[in-house]
């Protein structure tokens, strides 16, 4: 086997996996499975990454990151959007873009209006739910982010290993095209164990607890003169409400 390849959970305890460890990987076949519209659904959904404009916020001068972003309220089985708002993390959290208010432009009425994307939010805050029974609804961020090669290398994380300052973080792979590098890792927040892994199939989760771990993925680098690009989903779950400036 592969040394990077991913440790799927176990289906069967993917909930007590991530008491455990704070953190779960779900294979494809496994997310197709909890949503009525299957994996087909979820690839109707792929094309909208091929229009995601620039991230203009970037500290480091980079031009390889393309973003949208829109909030969500999952409360049991309703999922609402809400009207548009900042991205904005503390520098505690994010000492690179942190205290900043970031405005990208919202996530396309294709992706945000199709079942499957109202399904895929309350089956990720159901499981939520199951690992925080006390909070009542979940406030929602959801990222649709592209990191191509533009620059020669990208960066899915220019930030480091870093928490969210949620309390749990969804990071699905739409896909990967004509790059090596984009290694996921995941540590224990207060001790020394660590885990790597390579997510190339698409549609595989990782859920993390952001209070046991913090995260990272390394740079990408394209494998020919055409370049290449890594696609992500990222929903971050916060209770009592979204953050913001205080």
């Amino acid at each position: 086997m592969n040394p990077l390849t991913p440790p799927y959970t176990d289906p069967a305890n993917i909930e007590a996996a991530t008491r455990r460890d704070g953190y779960a990987i779900v294979s494809a076949p496994v997310l197709a499975s909890w949503l009525p519209q299957g994996l087909g659904g979820l690839q109707a959904l792929q094309s909208s990454w091929d229009d995601l404009p620039p991230d203009t916020y970037l500290r480091d001068g980079g031009r390889y990151r393309r973003r949208r972003h829109s909030c969500f309220i999952v409360e049991g089985t309703q999922v609402e959007i809400t009207p548009h708002r900042a991205h904005w993390q503390p520098l505690e959290y994010n000492a690179l873009h942190g205290g900043l208010e970031r405005w990208f432009s919202p996530m396309q009425p294709q992706v945000t209006e199709q079942p499957v994307w109202s399904a895929l939010l309350r089956r990720l805050g159901a499981l939520c739910s199951a690992l925080a029974p006390a909070v009542p609804r979940w406030y929602v961020e959801a990222h649709q982010f592209r990191i191509d090669t533009t620059d020669g290398i990208g960066r899915p994380t220019p930030e480091g290993a870093h928490r969210d300052g949620v309390d749990f973080v969804a990071v699905l792979l739409v896909g990967r095209r004509a790059i090596k590098g984009g290694e996921t890792r995941v540590f224990a927040a207060d001790g020394p164990y660590g885990l790597r892994f390579m997510m190339t199939e698409p549609w595989t989760l990782l859920l993390l607890d952001d209070a046991r771990v913090i995260h990272e993925t390394t740079p990408i680098q394209p494998l020919d003169e055409a370049g290449g690009h890594r696609d992500t989903l990222v929903l971050t779950f916060r209770a009592g409400g979204f953050q913001g400036p205080a």
